[in-house]
């Protein structure tokens, strides 16, 4: 049986944290057993906004080592590196030629940072929707994983290569491009801040203490829950509006100890702050305990983590190029002699 192939991808930039593991990494490690699965670390992505380049090569590894401890496996999943697949960087300009520009002008996210970073944004920054869609469509990827913030990338991914690809430059029984459906991921998709419990835990965030990231030491993850935003109101519940930060505090302890939800839900029923935090602490730490060991196994044994970007670069650019290959040719450009 054919397996459907699952594509995704984190940047480098900034610590991966439980959102990011929760959200994405744990759904990951449960569908490669079923599924054809693609994970790189998108650094292209890191550089359309000011970054540090002394930081940036040891970031990547990093975080291609953190997919690898949360539980991975490089048998099972091709894990890669975005810029050692060249096929990225010309896919991205071959769609942008058949892109309108209003199309990416009304991305949401653009306008976001855009807003933040003044007159220093980038074309890249305005563009990164289209590289997304080039790491999607290199693939030929079935189903993509997406969150609340990502679902407007992967439509413009998919209307670029229904009306912009397919429509003009393939056929109903020979599409250019496959494209691709989301996959909506299950609980745990959308961690909140520790500081803001209606606002999503983000790696750029200033605020430190507003997520704890998977290589905290258990006093850090102790004292940033101990610091954690709250409400005044006795017993912990799921399902209220006005709780914003109980919802989450309480849906990490369900989570994190295995508990699951009604579980949780009534064990804390009648339970205060003071006794409810060094719960969710402890339970945090436990989780995270046997990915940090393994991370640190792992980082340092280069030999075998680059062994595992190289074998995953490889794979990763037999597929990317053939699609590479049908995109020119059907855009009309001369065969390579």
């Amino acid at each position: 049986m054919v397996q459907s192939r699952v594509l995704s991808g984190v940047q480098p930039t900034g610590a991966l944290h439980l959102g990011n593991w929760l959200g994405a990494i744990r759904n990951w490690v449960e569908l490669q057993h079923d599924h054809d699965t693609f994970f790189c670390v998108v650094d292209l992505h890191a550089i359309t906004v000011p970054h540090d380049p002394h930081r940036l090569a040891e970031d990547t590894l990093s975080t291609a080592a953190l997919y690898l401890a949360c539980g991975i496996d490089p048998k099972c999943s091709t894990v890669f590196v975005q810029s050692h697949v060249q096929a990225h960087a010309e896919l991205c300009w071959l769609l942008n030629c058949v892109t309108p520009l209003n199309w990416v002008e009304r991305m949401i996210q653009f306008k976001e940072k855009a807003v933040k970073q003044g007159d220093n944004v980038s074309v890249g920054l305005l563009d990164y929707p289209v590289l997304m869609a080039a790491d999607i469509l290199l693939y030929d990827a079935d189903l993509v994983p997406v969150g609340e913030d990502q679902k407007q990338h992967l439509e413009l991914a998919r209307d670029i290569a229904q009306q912009r690809i397919n429509a003009r430059f393939g056929s109903d029984d020979a599409p250019v491009l496959k494209v691709p459906k989301p996959l909506i991921l299950k609980e745990g998709a959308r961690v909140m801040s520790l500081t803001d419990g209606r606002s999503k835990m983000s790696k750029s965030d200033p605020n430190e203490g507003s997520r704890i990231a998977l290589l905290d030491a258990p006093e850090l993850i102790t004292k940033k829950i101990k610091r954690a935003k709250t409400d005044p109101q006795m017993g912990l519940e799921f399902d209220n509006p006005e709780r914003p930060e109980t919802e989450n505090l309480l849906g990490l302890y369900a989570i994190l100890s295995g508990k699951g939800r009604q579980a949780a839900a009534e064990e804390c029923a009648e339970m205060g702050w003071g006794k409810f935090k060094p719960l969710l602490a402890e339970a945090a730490v436990t989780a995270l305990e046997p990915i940090q060991t393994r991370y640190r196994e792992l980082i340092q044994d280069r030999a075998e983590l680059n062994r595992v970007l190289v074998d995953g670069r490889d794979r990763a650019n037999a597929v990317a190029e053939a699609t590479v290959a049908r995109v020119r040719s059907s855009l009309g450009f001369l065969g390579t002699p």
